[in-house]
């Protein structure tokens, strides 16, 4: 009953959906594999093929080291990773090259699904943190493929959704055959929604084992300050995945902070980098100088002339997580206005404090953890957060010192990667070692199960 009720909602908002892919050039990218007609690159593959999900740039970053040591594992089969965002697809084609192929993710309509899974043929599904959908889930169980659920998260919002139809829900966590999640937290809100508590286990966060030497740009290496324009003696701070509304606090602190540090030079990363114009306006509005990293290059005047106070605005893709190394500190965004939080995890990385607002219901764990080791501080508004910079600049020694206390915290989660590889394992062991699998063995299938749990 209850997905005759989701599926009649679904259809009923068909048109709306239809116009959406039509009118939206950025959905309008991949429409065939949404609609479930696979690329031809995604036909025919070499068996056996294991399909990663994963909706977007955050979530495939995460996923990056365990799809590597999945194709050392199994060297002779095809890994497919599929996103919804252009942005996730960017992160398969500039770090996955020659390890594993992008397709778009199918609308979630029976008719899609069933037919982007016929084609594919997936020997294993793997979901990354909370990509839930009915109908690809139910079909893929029918199926007999192993699903798995790794990086596992329930947000508070989610989980205040998701328990208005707990009933609906708990037959969909019903499909799954393992859920390795992040935090106790997550595995309470999964059985309490439904899910059996023999599949869902704690194995933690796999950003932990996202190495710095990974974070490069699209062209192959990480930016310099000389490449920024930070001239010698100039402090770079970084506020990165910045949300609307939010700027304007992080531009109020670096007012505030500049008498006393003029020489501070703020690079600021919005999350979404279609608002650059917007945000631009704003920070014209604050009277600051601003420079837009794409346009550095085509600078007349050369970068050695630029000096005194000014922001850095990253208007680029794929360069965030690696320029957090050239900063005396990083500032998270998401967690001034009430948006959850991105990936404290990634200034830490590099050896750097930091800071980030009072809304962190996506990464509270691990944010509260830097704050217990020492390696992060949290603020409740704009003045507060230009007096922890304050005191940050003021002290290096102390900043050093708070810096190798986040870099302690992030190196002592590590391992998470390989946890989760030998759980898949022991799964699709498990699985296709079940009477159920076992007519649907073939030779293929056969093969495809020796490979990987030898």
């Amino acid at each position: 009953m209850y997905y005759w009720i989701y599926n009649g909602l679904l259809h009923l908002a068909f048109p709306i959906i239809a116009g959406l892919l039509l009118v939206k050039k950025r959905l309008q990218r991949g429409l065939k594999p949404r609609l479930g007609i696979l690329d031809p690159a995604c036909r025919q593959l070499s068996q056996p093929v294991i399909w990663v999900h994963a909706v977007s740039l955050g979530e495939t970053t995460a996923v990056i080291p365990l799809l590597r040591v999945l194709k050392e594992t199994w060297p002779q089969g095809t890994l497919v990773v599929s996103t919804i965002t252009e942005t996730g697809k960017e992160v398969v084609s500039a770090h996955l090259g020659g390890l594993a192929k992008h397709c778009y993710a199918p609308l979630d309509f029976p008719w899609v699904v069933n037919r982007f899974v016929r084609e594919l043929n997936p020997f294993l599904y793997i979901l990354v943190e909370s990509e839930f959908w009915p109908n690809l889930l139910r079909r893929l169980h029918r199926n007999h493929v192993p699903i798995c659920l790794v990086n596992g998260r329930i947000s508070s919002r989610s989980y205040s959704r998701y328990r208005f139809v707990r009933p609906f829900i708990r037959r969909v966590l019903e499909c799954l055959d393992l859920a390795l999640v992040q935090t106790e937290r997550d595995r309470k809100r999964m059985l309490e929604l439904g899910a059996s508590g023999e599949i869902v286990q704690v194995t933690g966060n796999m950003k932990f084992d996202q190495m710095p030497e990974s974070y490069s740009s699209e062209s192959g290496s990480l930016l310099s300050r000389e490449a920024l324009g930070i001239q010698p003696g100039e402090i770079l701070w970084v506020a990165g995945s910045t949300h609307e509304h939010e700027e304007g606090d992080i531009l109020e602190a670096y007012q505030a902070i500049l008498p006393a540090h003029p020489r501070l030079v703020l690079l600021l990363a919005p999350r979404h980098i279609e608002r650059t114009s917007h945000i631009e306006q704003v920070i014209r509005g604050y009277g600051i100088p601003c420079i837009r990293r794409s346009l550095i290059p085509t600078l007349k005047e050369p970068l050695a002339h630029i000096q005194g106070n000014r922001i850095i605005l990253l208007d680029t893709r794929g360069e965030l997580a690696g320029v957090y190394r050239l900063a005396v500190a990083g500032f998270v965004g998401g967690t001034l206005v009430p948006v959850g939080g991105h990936n404290v995890l990634e200034p830490a990385q590099w050896g750097r404090p930091v800071l980030f607002g009072p809304y962190t219901d996506h990464c509270r764990d691990f944010a509260m953890l830097l704050v217990k080791q020492g390696g992060g501080i949290q603020v409740q508004d704009s003045r507060a957060l230009a007096d922890e910079m304050k005191n940050l600049l003021a002290d290096p020694q102390n900043t050093e010192e708070m810096g190798r206390r986040a870099f302690d915290a992030v190196r002592q989660g590590r391992g998470v990667v390989h946890v989760n590889l030998q759980k898949i394992r022991e799964m699709v062991d498990r699985c296709y070692a079940s009477s159920d699998n076992r007519e649907k063995s073939s030779q293929t299938v056969s093969v495809a199960s020796q490979s990987l749990v030898k």
